[in-house]
């Protein structure tokens, strides 16, 4: 099924203990390129949520945005530093007989002194939020798979549809070809015709044949024509498939673009040549609409 590289999906995981809340935006990438922003405490547990992400997107701009709410147990403690209440309290009385005036102070003062009374996170092994949050993050990739699969799907159609208006173009090519020969025999009967005139000659038949002949040769365009049919066909095959299949895609966009503009420069035909400027107009169209696919 082929999948869009656009999404979002949201995953929770909700107990008396904790909240975890993951949100995953995708975007498309030429490559897989994954970026989390989570609370710093879960450092450690960045390779695990790196590789439970890239086991499902293979492709892409993955923002992973993680948020961690604790509740029922107290997490904090309050430190204080023993020695440096006692340097401030120190340099108090040695400031107060320099300057020959009384302490008015009390453990109040003291406790607003810088760094006398910090607030601090209690260290915990995080290890034990993993599964919480792997449920998390199973959530929030199958919505956004979910989202991409959907997308996806619309993108299908639509190339789809563009591939058989490829194939109409394809089609009104293969039926001029024959016309293009027979214009350019008749082109050069009726300029040898004019040549000749003036010596009361007639062409000469053979050397009518040898260079209508010549010019069969450099416009004939039939094995573009077959290698281009060839690509879409594959290209309609690659649609169908169930892995991550946009470079692949990409690939024969660019084949069908190359045998389109060698069919063009061979032509030398004005119709063919409008013809494949819509050709190269819906080329185009899917070629942008591909950058998006997984």
């Amino acid at each position: 099924m082929l999948k869009s590289m656009t999404g979002f999906g949201r995953g929770e995981f909700l107990d008396s203990e904790h909240r975890l809340i993951v949100e995953i935006k995708a975007v498309n990438h030429r490559f897989n390129e994954i970026v989390i922003r989570m609370p710093k405490n879960l450092g450690s547990l960045e390779d695990k949520i790196r590789r439970a992400v890239a086991s499902n997107l293979v492709r892409g701009r993955i923002d992973v945005f993680i948020t961690v709410d604790e509740y029922g147990q107290n997490n904090k403690t309050v430190r204080v530093d023993k020695e440096l209440a006692i340097a401030y309290h120190n340099a108090m009385k040695e400031l107060a007989i320099l300057l020959s005036m009384p302490i008015r102070e009390d453990i109040s003062h003291i406790a607003r002194y810088p760094d006398v009374v910090k607030v601090e996170e209690v260290s915990k092994d995080v290890s034990l939020l993993w599964p919480k949050l792997e449920h998390a993050i199973e959530v929030a990739v199958t919505n956004l798979m979910a989202m991409r699969t959907a997308e996806g799907s619309n993108i299908q159609q639509d190339l789809l549809s563009r591939i058989q208006k490829l194939e109409h173009a394809i089609g009104e090519v293969e039926e001029r070809a024959p016309q293009i020969l027979a214009d350019y025999r008749e082109k050069l009967l009726n300029r040898m015709r004019e040549l000749l005139a003036s010596v009361n000659t007639e062409p000469d038949e053979t050397r009518l044949l040898q260079e209508t002949a010549m010019f069969a040769d450099r416009t004939n365009f039939t094995e573009e024509l077959v290698r281009l049919r060839s690509h879409l066909s594959q290209f309609k095959t690659t649609l169908a498939a169930e892995e991550a299949v946009g470079r692949k895609l990409d690939f024969l966009v660019q084949e069908i673009n190359r045998e389109t503009n060698t069919i063009a420069s061979k032509a030398s035909d004005y119709t063919v040549a409008n013809i494949v400027v819509e050709i190269k107009s819906e080329i185009e169209k899917v070629r942008e609409q591909i950058q998006n696919i997984e």
